[in-house]
C-alpha cells in the first residue's frame, strides 16, 4: 500500500460505493481516507461502512483515515402554493415568519435569527446562488427586499448570507447526535460545517474531548476574516468551495483557496482542496482538461489532500475517478517545477528544538540522499512537523497508537504504520530501518534519518536525529496492532 505521491486523496462513500468490493477497488486505486457524509444516509448506512473501511484495513494490514462530515445547519425557504414561484428583477418580495406556504409576494423564512442579524443592504442569496435579494427594510418579523437577480424559486431551497455573521452554532441537534455516534466508532476526524468564528471550533472541542481530529470547513466568508484563530483551534481544515463559491465571487474563490493552503501550511495543519475537483466524472469516464488543471493546481498549493464528492459517492465511474486522480497528482509531483515551488514556499523553521530538529531532518535527508525519514510519533506531532517541512524523502510515520496512524493518512507525505513501542535509541533505529525495508521504502546499504523524542513514549518532545543504514539482514514484519495498550 505504498504510495509514490504526497498528496492524498480523500474518497467519499455513497450509493455507487458502499459495498467491500468497490471499496478495496478505491483503496487499491489510491484512496487514502474515506469519507462519511451525514447529510445523506442513516446511522445504519454509516455504522456498516465503518465495519467494511476497518475489515479492509485489516486485510491490507494499513491504516486507514476516516472523516465523519456532519451537516451543519441548513438555511432554507419554506414551501410555496404549486410548489414554485417565479420572481422578477426588481420586484419587492418579502421573507417572514409566517409558515403560511408563499407566493410571489412573499415566503417563509425560519430562521428569526437571519431576521435579527441582517441590515438594510444585505444580500440574501437563494438556491445556491441563483437568486439575489437586497434587504431593503428589517422590521421585527420579516424582512423587506428586492429581487436583484431573478428566478424560479422552489420548495426548501438554500439560503446563503454572506454579509453578515449569523448568532447560529456551528452544530445542531442532529449534528451532535450524528457527532457522537461516529465518535463511539473510532472515526478520526470530525468535520465541522458552517464554521464562522474560533467559537465554533472551541464548541465543537469540548464536544469531541480529543477522541478525534477537528477539521474545520471553511466554507463561510466570516471564517475567512478569522482564518489564523480558527485555525489554531483545528487538527485539520478543508477548503469547502461549494458554499464559498456561493457567498464569495468566483474570481474572490482562487484566491481563498491560496490564502488557506499557505496559512495551514505555514502552521504546520493537513489541508484539503474540496468539491468538483472532477465533477464532470458523475456520468463520464473521464475528466474535462479544466478539472484536470484544477487537480493539478492545489497540488502545486502545496495541499495535504485534494477530495472527491459525488464522483465517488454516486457517481458511474468511481473507481475511474480515483485512478486519475492519482495519475493527475503523480505526474504533477514529478515535475521539477512542483518540486521547486515546493521548495520555495516552505516557511520558516518554528522556533522551538522540535521545529529545528525537523528542519535538520530534512536537510540531512537530502544532503546524504537518504531515502526516507522515519519519524516516531505518540500524538502525531513529530510527523507533523517533519511534513511541514515537504521533503523529498518520504515519511515514515511510526507509531505505537492505531489511532494517531490513522489520523495520519491524511497527511502529506507520510506513510503510517502501526510499530511496536521503544525504550532506547539503539531499539527505534533497529526498528525504523526493519519497517523501512518491510514497507518497500529502503534497500540494504541506503540510509534513513531518524527523528524522535527523548525519553521515549513522552509527547512533544522531538528532540532526537539519527542517521542509520538499512541492514543486509532480513527484515522482520511488524504486526498490525489494533489494540497496542
Amino acid at each position: 500500500m505504498l504510495r509514490r505521491r504526497k498528496t492524498k486523496i480523500v474518497a467519499t462513500l455513497g450509493p455507487a460505493s458502499s459495498n467491500a468490493e468497490m471499496m478495496a477497488q478505491l483503496l487499491h486505486a489510491g484512496a487514502d481516507v474515506f469519507r462519511l457524509n451525514f447529510s445523506h444516509g442513516s446511522h445504519e448506512d454509516h455504522g456498516r461502512n465503518i465495519e467494511l473501511i476497518r475489515e479492509l484495513e485489516a486485510k491490507t494490514k494499513h491504516p486507514i483515515g476516516i472523516l465523519a462530515d456532519v451537516q451543519g445547519p441548513k438555511l432554507r425557504v419554506g414551501r410555496f402554493m404549486g410548489g414554485a414561484v417565479i420572481l422578477n428583477p426588481g420586484q419587492t418580495f418579502r421573507l417572514d415568519l409566517n409558515p403560511t406556504p408563499g407566493d410571489s409576494r412573499r415566503a417563509t423564512l425560519p430562521h428569526p435569527e437571519i431576521i435579527a442579524a441582517a441590515q438594510i443592504g444585505s444580500h440574501l442569496l437563494l438556491d445556491d446562488g441563483k437568486l439575489k435579494l437586497r434587504v431593503t427594510h428589517v422590521r421585527e418579523d420579516h424582512l423587506e427586499t428586492i429581487v436583484v437577480i431573478g428566478g424560479r424559486l422552489s420548495d426548501r431551497k438554500g439560503v446563503n448570507v454572506p454579509d453578515v455573521v449569523l448568532p447560529i452554532p456551528a452544530l445542531t441537534e442532529k449534528d451532535r447526535s450524528d457527532m457522537e455516534f461516529a465518535l463511539q466508532r473510532g472515526v478520526e476526524y470530525i468535520g465541522l460545517s458552517f464554521v464562522q468564528r474560533p467559537e465554533d471550533v472551541l464548541e465543537a472541542r469540548d464536544l469531541i474531548k480529543g477522541r478525534a481530529w477537528v477539521l474545520s470547513k471553511l466554507e463561510k466568508p466570516q471564517a475567512l476574516d478569522n482564518l489564523d484563530e480558527i485555525m489554531r483551534l483545528s487538527d485539520a481544515v478543508m477548503v469547502a468551495r461549494g458554499d464559498l463559491g456561493v457567498e464569495l465571487p468566483p474570481e474572490e474563490v482562487p484566491l481563498a483557496q491560496k490564502r488557506i493552503v499557505m496559512t495551514a501550511r505555514q502552521m504546520g495543519k493537513p489541508v484539503i482542496v474540496a468539491t468538483q475537483m472532477l465533477e464532470s466524472m458523475i456520468s463520464a469516464p473521464t475528466p474535462t482538461r479544466a478539472e484536470a488543471s484544477d487537480v493539478a493546481t492545489a497540488v502545486f498549493d502545496g495541499a495535504d489532500a485534494v477530495m472527491l464528492s459525488a464522483e465517488t459517492a454516486a457517481g458511474q465511474y468511481p473507481v475511474e475517478a480515483v485512478t486519475i486522480m492519482d495519475r493527475i497528482v503523480a505526474r504533477v509531483e514529478k515535475d521539477d517545477g512542483w518540486r521547486g515551488l515546493t521548495d520555495r514556499r516552505r516557511p520558516d523553521p518554528e522556533k522551538s528544538t522540535s521545529g529545528a530538529i525537523a528542519a535538520a531532518a530534512r536537510q540531512v535527508a537530502q544532503t546524504i540522499d537518504a531515502v526516507a525519514i522515519a519519524a516516531l510519533t505518540n500524538s502525531a506531532s513529530t510527523a507533523l512537523r517533519v511534513a511541514r517541512e515537504r521533503p523529498t524523502s518520504p515519511i515514515l510515520g511510526l507509531t505505537p497508537n492505531v489511532e494517531t496512524a490513522r489520523r495520519l493518512a491524511l497527511t502529506w507525505g507520510l506513510h503510517p504504520v502501526v510499530a511496536p513501542v521503544t525504550h532506547s535509541m539503539t531499539e527505534t533505529v533497529a526498528v525504523a530501518t526493519k519497517i523501512a525495508r518491510s514497507e518497500g521504502i529502503a534497500e540494504p546499504g541506503q540510509d534513513i534519518v531518524i527523528v524522535a523524542g527523548m525519553p521515549f513514549g513522552k509527547s512533544g518532545s522531538t528532540n532526537a536525529l539519527r542517521v542509520a543504514r538499512v541492514s543486509r539482514t532480513n527484515a522482520e514484519e511488524v504486526e498490525f496492532v489494533e489494540d497496542p495498550k
